[in-house]
């Protein structure tokens, strides 16, 4: 994209996106608190993203061209939001578009790599909006209609994520929350705790609900504060 364009729309990552959606008041603490906790899930989805984000590994595997670690962006107005996916998979299709006018054209398919399948259901929703806003990015730098899938390590599988199908639907919910997320930045604010919020695995628990001590006596308190 070579013109050039003066956004007004504050930038946002597209990882922050997953933010958003797991808890926008982590997101908040995240980003406007500038706060940070890390926990034994972070550690591992660290360790995964490690060995799947290398630059330099270009690779072929099954007929298909593999590149880790891709920066795309989209700076649309309604969207300017950049990042890094983990791995982009080039196959040759004639129905697809030629990144190189020299080769073959290829269809593409993002693949994000998950520590852990969730038990109850394929996907979680914010793993699919992460990705999702992944796919704006991908198909403005390369053009095309991508595909999508993730794949979670524990069971060693990939899950197609249906960001073809529910286009429409899931540009919507990510514009909607893109315009969310920018008015909160503007103002500072973080978002309170949604009602019903499950926190028992979030790294930021600590930080976001610090447990209280219990006072057995002030007195006792006040005269531990003196000595």
């Amino acid at each position: 994209r070579s013109s050039y364009k003066i956004m007004t729309s504050t930038e946002i990552t597209i990882r922050s996106v997953q933010h958003y959606m797991y808890c926008p008041h982590r997101w908040g603490l995240l980003e406007i608190d500038r706060a940070w906790a890390e926990n034994v899930f972070v550690t591992k989805a660290n360790l995964l993203h490690e060995r799947v984000h290398d630059p330099e590994r270009h690779y072929t595997a099954r007929g298909r061209k593999v590149f880790t670690s891709v920066p795309v962006y989209n700076d649309l107005e309604a969207y300017n939001l950049y990042g890094v996916t983990d791995c982009l998979e080039l196959t040759e299709d004639s129905q697809g578009i030629s990144i190189d006018e020299r080769k073959a054209s290829c269809q593409i398919c993002i693949v994000e790599y998950k520590p852990t399948r969730p038990k109850k259901k394929e996907y979680h929703e914010e793993d699919l909006m992460q990705v999702f806003a992944q796919k704006i990015c991908v198909d403005y730098v390369f053009g095309g209609d991508c595909d999508a899938v993730l794949y979670y390590a524990d069971v060693k599988k990939r899950v197609p994520l249906p960001v073809k199908e529910n286009f429409t639907e899931y540009d919507q919910r990510l514009r909607q929350m893109l315009a969310e997320m920018r008015d909160f930045l503007e103002k500072g604010m973080i978002p309170a705790i949604p009602k019903g919020q499950k926190c028992g695995g979030c790294s930021m628990r600590d930080l976001c609900m610090p447990s209280i001590k219990k006072i057995e006596s002030v007195r006792t308190e006040i005269e531990k504060i003196g000595k």
